[in-house]
């Protein structure tokens, strides 16, 4: 009997994901033999049993599509009732040999955890827009949030110039700024805001004024990421937060600043200011070309492994190889935005 492996994309979908299952599913299913299902809603389809065949017909046509042909969740085993021991018995009554799971940090350290305690067969996949995992060089579906955030700084430019308004941007990322500071560079931003470097409200309104007063500038693009705290010389620091609400792996819905600093900009520099919250658009529709390459050359990475029985790692990027990389060193520390970066981006301040 050919031995049967599951599938599953957990926490935000991310451009990609359907290119990895691609990969993944031909390789495993016409050179090895296996047979291959998914697992719907990430974990939740895993505990609940919840599956649906993946073969060479399921997969054709979706290397060029956004989201997840199986859907997603953020759902967490160890929080559901009994989580982890229906989730065993799930992979028992389905004759579910191994998991190739795909997520960010809360699906992959799930998937530590269970082959950790539990001695579950898993291998993980990399994904996040948020680029913020260790031990891979970049997570695919970066590339295209950063595209796709470059994009929407280039057409903001345009409106910002012609009325001499100052634009704040609000990008996503989380607890890091991956995603602000390569955009922030790529689309000429005028300041930049990020979660590793602490920056005051006084120090952009300084620079913003400067590049009015020195340059003759009347308009100005700050792109700021939704983790950056909002401080003041005061002594003032808040993480803005939609809700107080965590979801089942204890994470907060940020955002907020863009309005906020917004607001302190105007103020304080009389410039008129206006905010843009790019939100769950950098996260959607197709993939770029180098996230369907990388997809793709994890896939196959996972599926290899999958057959090498190397459970407890993922595929991971370094240089330009794909390697394996132990998922414990991939959740263990956030991957933050090297000062290299931020010396680059704040060059260009005035």
């Amino acid at each position: 009997m050919a031995k049967k492996v599951a599938m599953l994309t957990g926490g935000g979908d991310c451009p990609g994901l359907n290119a990895v299952m691609r990969a993944a599913t031909i390789k495993m299913v016409s050179e090895y033999g296996f047979e291959v299902v998914g697992a719907r809603r990430g974990w939740k389809g895993m505990v609940e049993g919840d599956f649906v065949p993946m073969d060479l017909q399921s997969i054709s046509g979706i290397l060029h599509k956004g989201g997840t042909i199986i859907g997603t969740s953020r759902t967490n085993p160890y929080k559901e009732e009994n989580g982890v021991e229906r989730l065993k018995e799930s992979m028992e009554k389905n004759g579910i040999w191994a998991i190739i799971g795909i997520g960010g940090d809360d699906t992959l350290g799930a998937a530590d955890k269970l082959v950790k305690e539990h001695g579950l067969n898993i291998v993980g996949v990399p994904k996040t827009i948020d680029n913020d995992l260790s031990a891979t060089d970049y997570t695919f579906g970066f590339d295209t949030a950063v595209g796709i955030a470059t994009e929407q700084i280039d057409r903001l430019h345009s409106t910002a110039e012609s009325h001499d308004r100052t634009i704040v941007v609000e990008v996503m990322g989380r607890h890091t700024g991956w995603i602000a500071i390569m955009s922030g560079i790529a689309g000429g931003a005028d300041y930049i805001l990020i979660p590793e470097v602490p920056t005051t409200v006084e120090d952009v309104c300084e620079s913003l004024q400067r590049r009015h007063d020195e340059r003759g500038k009347n308009f100005n693009i700050v792109v700021a990421s939704e983790g950056a705290k909002m401080l003041t010389r005061e002594g003032g620091e808040q993480l803005l937060t939609i809700s107080d609400k965590v979801d089942a792996f204890g994470n907060v819905q940020l955002g907020g600043i863009g309005e906020a600093l917004a607001g302190e900009i105007e103020a304080r520099t009389g410039f008129e200011t206006r905010a843009t919250v790019l939100g769950h658009i950098q996260r959607g529709g197709t993939p770029s070309a180098h996230d369907r390459i990388l997809s793709t050359r994890f896939g196959l990475k996972a599926a290899e492994m999958v057959k090498e029985e190397k459970f407890g790692f993922m595929a991971a990027l370094q240089g330009d190889d794909i390697v394996e990389a132990p998922l414990a060193d991939a959740v263990g520390e956030r991957k933050m935005v090297p000062m290299e970066l931020w010396d680059i981006a704040k060059t260009f301040f005035s």
